[in-house]
């Protein structure tokens, strides 16, 4: 594969957008920070630019570091402008940005073979856990205990599993298998230099178009099944599961709570509550709030009003945050991040990345992380299951 930077958004009916290409990078380091964030998205205003926010920008936004083991080392954010962008849709392309040589036209090429080339390697990756199921089920009650005693409602406690000494040669064969396990709405590949990202999330984090944001957590899962009749049952003790519900109105009050910082005044809506999505490997409880913003607003204004999302925190978010640091055993780094793009005109669409592969081919490290919600009424021995229900089949399906 070719060696410049690519970013595949996919929807995953039929339309997506496809980045490549060298072009300037905003890369945050430790003499870095959101303000120059801010100001690389100045500098390119009427272009494309894509790219990732990391979890841990928590340590900038919030003052609450992670001493966690690292083992990724992706960067804390990365942003580039590409020498082109595509819109495909079917069997159709629209050029957004860049020259219609014969470079493009050749990866175009390449890139929709591979897309429609069902025909996957074979992968053997050996997954551990990297804490054991008693560990995990020791920190759930833990963080019960928190609870009960009044310091949080509700914290995303997660785990990694990750397999070291991997060769990981056909990053865009890799990122197709997964799609064909997961076909999620917010779905993206992305690579540069040594690092690679193949997420299958069906959560978006939040868009903005004109002056109106919406973002749309995730809490509550049901796993799917072959059968009609058990998937419709699933799907229905989901949508009336009180702890599921309750789960998800706590994170949507999270969320409200967010956009008032930066909403103009009575604006914040809650559109949906507790929609039930059904998608390839499982049903979810999806929430839908939006607000409207005035045009003063920047990008890093909304970051610092709403990142890290609630979905993947907890409620109070900042008590979550400190209490996922000390209970958790990875830093989390670009899981539970965002990927996305901003557009020309500075409107923007970024996803929440669960459901994913990271892989650092210089480290020969790969990594899947899932999480869930702990309230009050989890069970631990349910919560250790939800989580095996969302990793096993990506888990199981690359190696199929």
């Amino acid at each position: 594969m070719n060696n410049f930077p690519v970013s595949y958004l996919n929807s995953n009916d039929g339309s997506g957008i496809l980045a490549f290409g060298e072009g300037e990078r905003f890369v945050m380091n430790e003499n870095s920070n959101l303000q120059d964030l801010q100001q690389f998205i100045n500098q390119h205003v009427g272009k494309y630019i894509f790219g990732y926010l990391s979890y841990d920008l928590k340590e900038q936004i919030h003052q609450i570091p992670s001493k966690n083991p690292d083992h990724l080392k992706f960067p804390e954010a990365y942003f580039w402008v590409p020498k082109n962008a595509v819109r495909l849709h079917n069997e159709n392309i629209e050029f957004l940005q860049g020259p219609k040589d014969a470079e493009c036209f050749n990866f175009i090429n390449t890139f929709l073979e591979e897309e429609t080339d069902q025909n996957f390697h074979h992968y053997t990756t050996q997954f551990k856990a990297r804490i054991s199921k008693e560990d995990y089920i020791q920190k759930v009650i833990q963080l019960k205990e928190h609870i009960q005693l009044g310091d949080i409602y509700e914290v995303n406690f997660c785990q990694e599993f990750f397999a070291e000494n991997v060769e990981l040669n056909f990053h865009l064969d890799t990122y197709f298998k997964l799609n064909s396990i997961t076909k999620a709405p917010f779905s993206a590949f992305l690579k540069w230099d040594e690092f690679a990202v193949f997420c299958g999330s069906p959560e978006r984090f939040l868009s903005k178009k004109g002056k109106r944001l919406n973002s749309q957590p995730i809490k509550g899962t049901a796993p799917r099944s072959m059968d009609e009749k058990e998937d419709d049952l699933w799907k229905e003790e989901l949508k009336n599961d009180p702890k599921e519900r309750a789960e998800n109105i706590m994170i949507v009050d999270l969320v409200r709570n967010d956009l008032s910082r930066i909403a103009l005044k009575d604006s914040v809506k809650v559109d949906e509550l507790c929609g039930i999505y059904s998608f390839e490997t499982v049903h979810q409880m999806i929430s839908s709030i939006s607000c409207e913003i005035s045009e003063e607003v920047t990008f890093t204004d909304i970051l610092k009003a709403t990142f890290p999302m609630g979905s993947m925190t907890g409620a109070p978010k900042l008590r979550a945050m400190e209490l996922i640091e000390m209970h958790e055993s990875f830093k989390r780094g670009l899981y539970s991040g965002s990927i996305g793009y901003v557009t020309p005109t500075g409107d923007f669409d970024f996803n929440v990345v669960i459901r994913t592969l990271l892989y650092n081919s210089k480290e020969k490290y790969l990594s899947c992380s899932v999480g869930g919600a702990i309230t009050i009424q989890s069970d631990p021995e349910k919560e250790y299951a939800e989580c095996m229900v969302k990793v096993k089949r990506i888990l199981d399906g690359m190696n199929a």
